[in-house]
């Protein structure tokens, strides 16, 4: 084997090792995915205390609650998900054009959140259903929009990640930086998949 194809192949090795032989993202990202875990166990065992005295409550609340506008933000943000998955792929293979492009997606796609949250409040304002109306619908609102706080900080993550991806700051060397908004992202995902059972499906 000479030179060139051993150094190639140190250098193919060395890819692998980058992209398989490490954390994904980076150490403060997962410490703060941690600190949002941890909060939202926290909101949920309020959940199940209240539910535990308030069973008809939780029982009949569901009912009264707009069930598309849960679906619709439900499919937004697994779709927007998806796209973010599409954009570390791309940056793998230095396809940083097609990164940008999935993440530029992602971002509105994760903006459609909080326009169905508005609308969706208004209707519920409309119907008489508000924080005071009882104790599942106080759950309810300071459960799903803590849950919003926290999407929009991952948004403004996602414009950021965008606008380094624009600049060239990502390669398949070096793009940690991206993958770490992604794994935040995912992360409100599936907290909002517990959000969305409990709230509009769950009796």
């Amino acid at each position: 084997m000479n030179t060139s194809s051993t150094e190639s192949l140190s250098v193919a090795l060395d890819t692998e090792t980058a992209v398989h032989g490490r954390v994904p993202g980076n150490s403060g990202i997962w410490v703060g995915i941690f600190c949002v875990l941890v909060e939202f166990l926290l909101l949920f065992i309020v959940y199940f205390i209240a539910k535990a005295h308030n069973p008809e409550a939780f029982t009949t609340g569901p009912d009264k609650l707009l069930t598309l506008a849960g679906t619709t933000i439900t499919i937004l943000l697994l779709t927007s998900g998806y796209c973010m998955v599409k954009a570390v792929s791309a940056i793998r293979s230095d396809q940083r054009k097609a990164s940008l492009r999935w993440i530029i997606m992602a971002t509105l796609l994760g903006f459609g959140y909080p326009i169905v949250k508005y609308f969706e409040i208004r209707w519920n304002v409309a119907h008489g259903i508000h924080g005071e109306t009882g104790v599942f619908y106080t759950v309810y609102y300071y459960l799903t929009l803590t849950h919003l706080v926290h999407v929009s900080w991952g948004l403004l993550g996602l414009i950021w990640i965008a606008m380094r991806t624009g600049v060239g700051a990502y390669s398949s060397h070096n793009y940690s930086g991206l993958e770490a908004a992604a794994l935040y992202w995912h992360t409100t995902d599936v907290i909002w998949l517990v959000i969305f059972s409990f709230f509009y499906i769950l009796r």
